[in-house]
């Protein structure tokens, strides 16, 4: 190459040098220009798009009855929205325009109490409107509702491609509806505040610990990145007995309304261990419905009545003053006490007359106790008093809800120059038949309890255990509060006239033909403050408190009642309630053979219906039936669904086979019991909600029926 050539490239790779300088240069600048000049506009963007010390809230923990049924549990619930404005500038309106008829219909398919054209107008309104943030429903819906909507054309796409997007709340649902309610509690709304009950008491437990995360945008997306993990709540494993609690609140409720009561208590209690098996509240509401709104049991502090003469009689007993051979004197009916007539119920018919002591108790004598305890404790009311706090009465029961109250029992008190100064001369007759005290229900029956536990009394329990990812990580024992309450021979007076009581006396309506009940009824007027007792209507406390099987007690109970006027009857009212409870537990747990149902002499051949079949192939074979074809069909649960043929005695047997089910047909559920209905029914992807107990007796959707998305069928259970 030449002089000349050369001469010609080399100014060409000196003007490329000089360009990169200058770019350079230009670059360093802007950079150093960033760091200084524009430093804090930059710093400004750079905070709009991160988000730092995000919380993150945990999952709250569980309440579960005594055999791990949930009664209270966290779940995910969303309302669903619509960002037109993200829609457009993705560029798919055009795809939202053509697809509104399918995204219409496919909602109306998942809300049928919408007709299509609505979902249409009203998507298209927000569509008009360019809105940010318009509810595609009004309502929270569950997690199943959620992923149907989601799946919709549009609405399947990313949130900034599609618009659509979601608010999650975290709900608390109770399965079991309003059952033992104020106990277990209720959080307030959407918060996660708890309002009441175990909710409010063991909230630290259950709420677990908040997590923290930051968020950065990075490539036009945010991503959260977590600093600290949430921790979510325990599990807390309660004493309640859901079919113990259930049927405690029909018993009650089923009583309330044939009275026409305002309120009403009820508590059933394992006696060994203390544990608070059942426990319900009741108030009448403006309805006429009876709801839980207080927690009475373990909060009202009234005049227990008649309840508290067990207790009176007890002392007298323990201090060796008397015995059961004790008579005393009631004359026509009415004594008076210092001025004031103490009457019996029965005085306008002229009374009692001479009583032994077991028979005060048996007969609920005013007159009859309140002497005997006057005649031996009148110039010593503080040995009578104290003999109530030996028995338990008093003591507080540290109960772990929000809103329990101990008993108030008044002590005598003399000042300086030897005068009671909070004590009158019939302070102590009208004490003893359970007025001048303040007891809550809790604290009576844990007193009954201890007496059916041969005098160990026992904290009153609600927590068994707390729970963590399957592992037990708090046992709560059962607490013995006193080992004695009182002699073992004045508790087995006491437990022998309690029986007498319910077998001879005003008690025998809470009594069972079954098995032996012990207890003792109460029927007091209720003090309206400063009014007294007899301003206008008079308010009853209707009681009764008792234990069951009597010879080898299992439960005690406490029913209390609150009524207006008369007829008010403790043993008559709620004896009744504490009979069908009784009895209801007690067929509860009977454990019978099924081999005591076999009769050699019947000649009906038994039929068998569609369902879990396990369990009839066993009590079919216990009854001499023997299946001798085999069995075909289906397996759900991993169990036989239809048998062909079984014998009895020659006699063949043959199943009631159900038509095999299409899956794209409801299937027919007649007959069968809720688990086995459920599951056929939610298996082919149909909602199902349950009313009623034992059998189904109607679906609300024929059987054979082709199935649509989002359908749900009611069963009627009788």
């Amino acid at each position: 190459m030449s002089k000349f050539d050369n001469r010609k490239v080399m100014p060409r790779y000196s003007v490329i040098a000089i360009v990169m300088t200058l770019a350079a240069v230009a670059v360093i600048g802007k950079t150093i220009y960033t760091m200084t000049a524009g430093k804090a506009y930059w710093m400004e963007v750079a905070a709009s798009q991160k988000k730092d010390s995000v919380t993150v809230k945990p999952t709250r923990g569980n309440i579960l009855s005594c055999d791990g049924q949930l009664m209270a549990s966290s779940l995910p619930e969303f309302k669903v929205y619509m960002d037109f404005n993200a829609l457009k500038n993705a560029g798919n309106d055009t795809a939202f325009i053509d697809s509104i008829n399918y995204i219409s219909k496919g909602l109306n398919d998942i809300f049928p109490e919408k007709p299509a054209a609505y979902f249409k107008q009203h998507l298209m309104e927000g569509y008009h409107k360019e809105s940010k943030h318009w509810a595609i429903w009004n309502k929270r819906i569950d997690y199943n509702t959620f992923k149907e909507i989601q799946s919709l054309p549009i609405f399947h796409l990313k949130k900034y491609q599609s618009g659509f997007h979601y608010d999650e709340f975290n709900a608390r649902r109770r399965p079991f509806g309003s059952l033992a309610q104020r106990t277990v509690g209720d959080m307030f709304g959407a918060k996660d505040t708890a309002r009441c009950g175990l909710e409010l008491s063991y909230d630290s437990i259950l709420r677990g610990t908040n997590g923290i995360i930051h968020r950065r945008k990075v490539r036009n997306k945010f991503l959260d990145i977590t600093d600290t993990p949430p921790i979510d709540g325990a599990d807390i494993v309660t004493t309640i007995d859901v079919s113990m609690q259930d049927l405690a609140e029909r018993a009650l409720i089923d009583e309330l309304n044939e009275i026409n009561g305002n309120v009403g208590v009820a508590i059933v209690m394992e006696v060994a261990t203390g544990d608070v098996k059942a426990i319900v509240n009741m108030d009448k509401c403006s309805d006429g419905k009876y709801r839980e709104v207080k927690n009475h049991a373990v909060s009202d502090l009234l005049e227990p009545g008649s309840v508290f003469k067990t207790a009176s009689i007890m002392t007298v007993l323990d201090n060796g003053l008397v015995d059961t051979m004790y008579t005393v004197q009631t004359g026509g009916g009415v004594w008076n006490m210092y001025g004031r007539d103490m009457k019996d119920h029965n005085w306008t018919r002229g009374g009692y007359g001479t009583l032994t002591l077991p028979w005060t108790l048996k007969y609920s004598s005013n007159v009859g106790v309140s002497r005997i305890i006057d005649l031996h404790y009148h110039k010593n009311p503080e040995k009578f008093v104290q003999g109530i706090y030996d028995l338990g009465l008093a003591t507080d029961l540290h109960i772990p809800i929000v809103g329990y109250s101990p008993a108030k029992i008044r002590m005598p008190h003399k000042n300086r120059r030897g005068q009671y100064d909070n004590w009158s001369a019939t302070a102590l007759p009208w004490m003893s038949i359970g007025y001048e005290t303040q007891i809550p229900p809790i604290s009576t029956l844990a007193f009954y309890n201890a007496i059916a536990n041969g005098g160990k009394m026992m904290r009153p329990r609600f927590v068994k255990q707390i729970v963590k990812n399957g592992e037990v990580i708090y046992d709560n024992p059962p607490q013995v509060i006193k080992e004695r309450i009182a002699k073992e021979s004045t508790i087995k007076d006491i437990i022998r006239i309690l029986t007498e009581v319910v077998s001879e006396g005003l008690g025998r309506k809470a009594g069972s033909d079954k098995f032996q009940v012990a207890g003792k009824t109460g029927t007091a007027q209720m003090s309206k403050g400063a009014l007294g007792y007899k301003s206008g209507n008079i308010n009853y406390l209707l009681s009764f408190a008792g234990f069951f099987p009597a010879d080898n007690p299992r439960y005690s109970c406490i029913v209390c009642i609150q009524k207006t006027g008369l007829p008010a009857s403790g043993g008559g009212m709620s004896g009744v309630v504490f009979h069908h409870i009784a009895e209801g537990i007690m067929a509860q747990n009977l454990k019978l053979s099924v081999t005591d149902a076999r009769d050699s002499s019947s000649i009906l051949i038994p039929s068998v219906k569609t369902g879990n079949l396990l369990a009839t192939d066993y009590v079919l074979t216990a009854l001499g039936f023997n299946v001798t074809n085999g069995w075909s069909g289906a397996y759900p649960f991993g169990n036989p669904v239809w048998g062909t043929t079984t014998r009895k005695s020659g006699k063949s047997l043959t199943f009631q086979k159900e038509e095999a089910f299409k899956d794209n047909l409801v299937p027919n559920v007649h007959g069968m019991g809720a688990r086995d209905a459920v599951y056929l029914m939610e298996k082919r992807g149909i909602r199902v909600s349950l009313t009623g107990r034992g059998r189904v007796i109607e679906q609300s959707i024929a059987p054979g029926d082709r199935i649509k998305k989002g359908m749900k069928c009611t069963l009627v259970l009788g």
